[in-house]
C-alpha cells in the first residue's frame, strides 16, 4: 500500500500539485490520467525517489518493491535472454522459461533471444527493459506509456497480462481503451489536486463534470447572495433604525465561504478543412510490391481502391511494412512494381511519425503553420495555433523548446492549413494526451474526405475503420469489414493459446458458447434498459431539485427587491416578514444543493453495478 499525503510540487512558476493526497491499496490496478505537462510522470518519479515533493509525505512500507520501466538503456549481457534474466528475483535466477514467455509476448522471436540487445532498435530495447521489470514481479508496477513502442499484438498481450496482475499497478497511457480494460480504479491529476475513484476513465470524467457543474451553480448562487447582501449593507448602513439588520448581514457576509471561479481548461478544438470531391474513386493501388535493397518483399501483390469518405485502418506487427505503405502512398518511396494512381482532384495531407524531424527548430509554431501551405495568412495561422492550444504568446514558442506532444500538435496544425479530401495518418495518437486523442477522433469522424490511418489504438480502429489493410506473418492483405468483424473472423492468429505468451495462467477464458453479435446487442440492451429503470427515479428527483432551485432563486430576487422597497418606506413589519421569507428561501436552496450532491453519489454507486455488468459482457465478447 502506498500513501501520498498533502504533497505540493512546482517547477519554476508552474505548480503541479497543491496539498494533493491519495492512497493505492492492496491489489488495486489504477490508471493515472491528466493533461500533458500536469505532473503524471513527475508523480511516478516522486514515488521511486527520483524527485522529491516540495512539501508533504509519500509513505511506502519497508521491503515494498517498486518496478519502474526507465527509458535509459544500459545493457551488460551479450544476449537478449541473458539480459532479461537479470530481472529475475534471487530465488528464480535460473527460471529462463519465465523470461522467454514474457519476451515472446512482447514480440521477440526465438532467434531474437540469442541476439545481442544492442542490435535492436530503440523501441525493442525499451521492450527488453519492460520485460526485465515484469519478470521481477514487484509489489507495485509503474508503467509510463508502455504501449508507445508496442505493436497491436503485443499491446493485446500486455493487456491480458496486466488484467491478471496480482499486486498493485499504476499505469499512464494515452490509450483510453487499453487503460479501461486493465484498471480497477482511476486516479486523476486535476486542478493541482489528485482524486481517485473506483471504475474507469469514463466514469471519472463524468463524475468530475457533474461535480464541477454543481460547484459552479453553487458558486453562482453564492455570488448572487453576496452581491445582494453587499448592496443591502451599502444602501442601509447609515440608517440607524436598520442597524441590527445591517450588522446581521455583515456577520453573514463574513461567514460566507468565497468560492473561486473554476479556470477554463483548454482542449484541442478543431476540424480538418474538407475540399469537395466529385467522383467514385480517389485512389487505386494495383499489384503493389516493395522491398528494401532487393530483400524479402514487405509488400507484394497488394490491390485496393479508396472511395470518398472511407476510413481504412492499416494494422499489424511492427516492422512488417505499415509505415512503408504510407510512404509509398505519399510518394516518398517508389514501388518496385505496381501502380499507385490518384484521381487528379485528390488533395492529400500527410502526418508521419518521422515528419516531426522536418520541423525547423529555429521557427516558431506560427511560422511552421505559415510555411505549411500557400495562401495561409498570419490571421489564419494564428487561428490554427489557437485550435492547437498555442494561444497568444504560445504561438511564438520556438520548435526547439517544444515537447513531443506539442510537436505532434504542430504537425496536426499543419494539416489544417489547406483544404484536403484525403489524409494519411501514421500513428497520430502517440504523444497526445487522452483529451487531445478524443478531439482527434472526433475530427477524423466528421471529416468528409477519405482517411488511411496506421494505428495500434484499438479504440480508434473500432470507432473509425470501415476496412483494414492487415500486415501479418503471411504478408499483407485487404480485409473487407471493420475491426470488430476482423476479430470475430479470427483476428490475430498468434493469440489463440497462452503457451509462450507469458500471460499469467490464473485467468481462465470464459467457457460456454461464443455469443453472437445479435445476442450481445440484446444483452447489452437489457442491461442498459435495467440501468435506465434503476437510475430514472433518481435522475427525475435531481431534475425536480434543479427546478426548485431555479424557482427559489427567482423568488429570492423578488423578495430582495421587495425588501429594498420596504426599507425605503421604513415599513418595519414588512421588513420582518420579508426577512423570514428570504431566510426560508435561502434555506430551501441550500437544502436542494445538498440533495443534488447526495443524489449524484447515489447515481455513481448504482451506475457502478451496471458498469460492471457491461464490462463482464464485453470481456465475454472478446473470447
Amino acid at each position: 500500500m502506498i500513501s501520498v499525503e498533502n504533497i505540493s510540487k512546482g517547477f519554476g512558476g508552474q505548480v503541479l500539485f497543491e496539498d494533493a493526497s491519495f492512497r493505492l491499496n492492496s491489489k488495486e490496478r489504477a490508471g493515472l490520467v491528466g493533461r500533458n505537462g500536469h505532473g503524471k510522470t513527475t508523480l511516478l518519479k516522486m514515488l521511486v525517489g527520483e524527485e522529491k515533493p516540495d512539501s508533504g509525505n509519500i509513505i511506502i512500507p519497508k521491503q515494498y518493491r517498486l518496478g519502474y520501466v526507465r527509458q535509459h538503456i544500459d545493457f551488460s549481457e551479450d544476449t537478449v535472454l541473458k539480459e532479461g534474466m537479470k530481472g529475475l528475483i534471487e530465488s528464480e535466477k535460473d527460471h529462463h522459461w519465465k523470461v522467454e514467455k514474457i519476451l515472446a509476448g512482447l514480440g521477440f522471436s526465438e532467434t531474437d533471444m540469442d541476439r545481442n540487445p544492442c542490435e535492436f532498435s530503440g523501441g525493442y530495447q525499451v521492450r527488453l527493459n519492460l520485460a526485465k521489470i515484469l519478470v521481477s514481479e514487484p509489489d507495485l508496477l509503474l508503467l509510463d506509456e508502455p504501449t508507445n513502442y508496442l505493436d497491436i499484438t503485443s499491446i493485446r498481450w500486455i493487456e491480458r497480462f496486466l488484467r491478471s496482475w496480482p499486486r498493485e499497478l499504476l499505469l499512464i497511457t494515452h490509450d483510453r481503451g487499453f487503460m479501461d480494460k486493465v484498471i480497477t480504479h482511476t486516479i486523476a491529476i486535476h486542478r493541482k489536486k489528485i482524486r481517485k475513484i473506483e471504475g474507469d476513465t469514463g466514469k471519472l470524467y463524468d463524475q468530475i463534470a457533474q461535480d464541477e457543474e454543481i460547484y459552479e451553480k453553487t458558486r453562482a448562487n453564492d455570488e448572487r447572495r453576496r452581491k445582494e447582501i453587499e448592496q443591502f449593507i451599502t444602501r442601509f448602513r447609515a440608517k440607524a433604525r436598520l442597524a441590527n439588520l445591517v450588522q446581521s448581514r455583515v456577520k453573514t457576509l463574513e461567514k460566507m465561504e468565497k468560492r473561486d471561479k473554476l479556470e477554463t481548461l483548454k482542449d484541442l478544438d478543431f476540424s480538418f478543412r474538407s475540399k469537395p470531391f466529385r467522383g467514385k474513386q480517389m485512389l487505386a493501388v494495383k499489384d503493389l510490391a516493395f522491398s528494401y535493397d532487393g530483400g524479402k518483399p514487405l509488400i507484394e501483390n497488394l490491390n485496393f481502391t479508396v472511395a470518398p469518405g472511407e476510413c481504412i485502418g492499416v494494422v499489424g506487427k511492427n516492422g512488417k511494412g505499415k509505415t512503408t505503405l504510407l510512404k509509398l502512398l505519399a510518394g516518398s518511396l517508389q514501388p518496385d512494381t505496381g501502380e499507385i494512381a490518384y484521381n487528379p482532384r485528390t488533395e492529400v495531407g500527410i502526418y508521419e511519425q518521422t515528419n516531426i524531424k522536418t520541423l525547423v527548430d529555429q521557427r516558431s509554431v506560427e511560422e511552421e503553420i505559415l510555411y505549411s501551405a500557400a495562401r495561409v495568412d498570419r490571421q489564419a495561422a494564428r487561428n490554427i495555433c489557437g485550435a492547437m492550444m498555442f494561444e497568444g504568446d504560445g504561438a511564438l514558442k520556438k520548435v526547439a523548446v517544444l515537447s513531443g506532444g506539442e510537436k505532434s500538435r504542430v504537425m496536426l496544425g499543419k494539416l489544417l492549413a489547406a483544404p484536403l479530401n484525403m489524409i494519411l495518418l501514421d500513428e497520430p495518437t502517440n504523444h497526445l494526451d487522452m483529451e487531445s486523442n478524443d478531439a482527434l477522433l472526433a475530427a477524423i469522424d466528421v471529416f468528409d474526405g477519405a482517411v488511411i490511418m496506421v494505428t495500434h489504438n484499438e479504440m480508434f480502429l473500432h470507432a473509425l475503420a470501415e476496412r483494414l489493410i492487415v500486415f501479418d506473418d503471411d504478408g499483407v492483405s485487404l480485409f473487407e469489414g471493420g475491426y470488430g468483424r476482423f476479430l470475430e473472423k479470427g483476428g490475430w492468429h498468434d493469440e489463440d493459446t497462452p503457451k509462450g505468451s507469458g500471460a499469467p495462467e490464473d485467468r481462465q477464458a470464459p467457457t460456454g458458447p461464443t455469443l453472437s453479435k445479435k445476442e450481445l446487442r440484446r444483452r447489452r440492451s437489457e442491461i442498459l434498459a435495467e440501468r435506465g429503470k434503476a437510475l430514472k427515479p433518481v435522475e427525475k428527483k435531481m431534475a425536480e431539485a434543479e427546478n426548485i432551485i431555479d424557482a427559489c432563486e427567482k423568488e429570492l430576487a423578488r423578495l430582495n427587491e421587495a425588501m429594498q422597497t420596504a426599507a425605503e418606506q421604513q415599513d418595519g413589519d414588512r421588513i420582518k416578514e420579508l426577512s423570514r421569507s428570504i431566510h426560508t428561501c435561502q434555506s430551501a436552496i441550500e437544502e436542494r444543493f445538498a440533495e443534488l450532491e447526495d443524489m449524484s453519489e447515489i447515481i455513481a454507486e448504482k451506475g457502478k453495478i451496471f458498469d460492471q455488468k457491461l464490462a463482464e459482457l464485453d470481456a465475454a465478447a472478446e473470447y
